[in-house]
Order: C-alpha cells, then structure tokens, then sequence
C-alpha cells in the first residue's frame, strides 16, 4: 500500500486544532479553529476524492484519541466523510494504549517505522496519514509517505505545533495535483522523489 500523508496546516505551518478551538488545547493553545473560516465546497470535494483513495487510516495516540471522540458523534446523513471514517479499518501507533475502542483499531506497537513499513508491505491502495504530524513527520523522514498532502489556510497563527520542525533527512517531493479556492485554501498534492536535489545558482540565464 500506499502511504498518503494528510496534513492542514497554517502559513506558518502550524498544524495543531484546525476544527475547533477545543479540539486540541495541549500545551496551552488556544487559537485552534483557524481551518474552519475558510472551508467551502472546493475543499469538501477535493477532500472527499482524497478520502475514496484510503483503504485504512494510519493515526498516532492524540489524533486517534480525538478522532474517536469526535467522529462516531457526527449524525449528519449528508455528511461525505463519517461513514467511511467510521468504517474504514484504523490503525493506531502507540506504546501507551493496549487497545482502541473506535472499532475496527488495530494497535501497532513497537518501533513506528518498522511497524508501519510491515503495514505498508501489505496489498492494497492508501493508508492516510490525517494529522498525527509528529507520527508523518517521522515516517516522511524515514521514507516510508508516498504522497504528501497539504491544505494551506490563508492565516498565520504565531503559536501552536507545527507539522515539521525539520525531518532528519532531506525530501524531495514533485508537485502532482493543485487548487486553490475562492476562499483562500491552497490545496497541494506531492509525491516523494527520493533525497531533495540540490544545484549551484549560475545566473537568470541558465533558466530562460
């Protein structure tokens, strides 16, 4: 399978509470909410096209926890993501639960990029990484995402966790798929190419 890394962040590329100023309040945050201003429905297709991929979520403890909270009490009929968030198969990386109770959860325990690469070596389409930028951080670092997804939201925050404070080792990405919303969403898709290239600038006419 493919490992589909999901991530809302901030222009300052904080990635902590998008959905609700309580929805993370650790360490003190309390500026969460900031996605939600600028949803519309180009979001909510493009989202919905990303979920249809996953074959399973891939979460670590904290969004696992606050997913399992908040999900199963959506009550919507027209909503396009509870169900199959709800449905799909979950998989938790942690050392601290011994089981989770948002079924179907199966807890991977251990070393995160050795479990995690077991899972991926199974057959199928995508495991989404959503949120859990800590868990993506370490498995970007480690080579293990094969698509990066960002949405941008036009707003800088100033505080709170951010998704990458830098991965161990440099990453390459090529850009695949974009929009960009009348609200101000920037909605980026990425596939990792190995090692980040790197060259000697020699001068703006080596690029026209």
């Amino acid at each position: 399978m493919r490992i589909a890394l999901t991530e809302f962040v901030t222009l300052d590329g904080v990635s902590q509470g998008p959905g609700s100023p309580t929805e993370d309040p650790s360490g003190g945050f309390t500026r969460g909410g900031w996605l939600v201003p600028h949803l519309d429905a180009v979001f909510v297709r493009r989202a919905s096209d990303w979920l249809a991929l996953a074959d399973g979520l891939l979460l670590g403890r904290r969004t696992y926890e606050a997913s399992a909270r908040d999900w199963p009490r959506i009550t919507d009929p027209d909503d396009p993501f509870t169900e199959r968030m709800n449905a799909l198969p979950k998989y938790v990386v942690t050392n601290t639960l011994a089981e989770g109770h948002w079924h179907p959860t199966t807890v991977l325990r251990g070393d995160p990029v050795r479990t995690v690469g077991d899972l991926k070596a199974r057959p199928g389409r995508e495991l989404r990484v959503h949120g859990s930028a800590r868990l993506g951080s370490a498995l970007l670092s480690a080579g293990l995402v094969d698509v990066l997804r960002l949405v941008i939201a036009p707003t800088v925050i100033g505080s709170g966790r951010r998704f990458i404070d830098h991965p161990s080792t440099p990453v390459g990405l090529r850009l695949v798929g974009h929009d960009v919303t009348v609200t101000g969403l920037l909605m980026l898709e990425y596939e990792r190419v190995g090692a980040a290239p790197v060259a000697e600038y020699e001068g703006v006419t080596a690029y026209v």
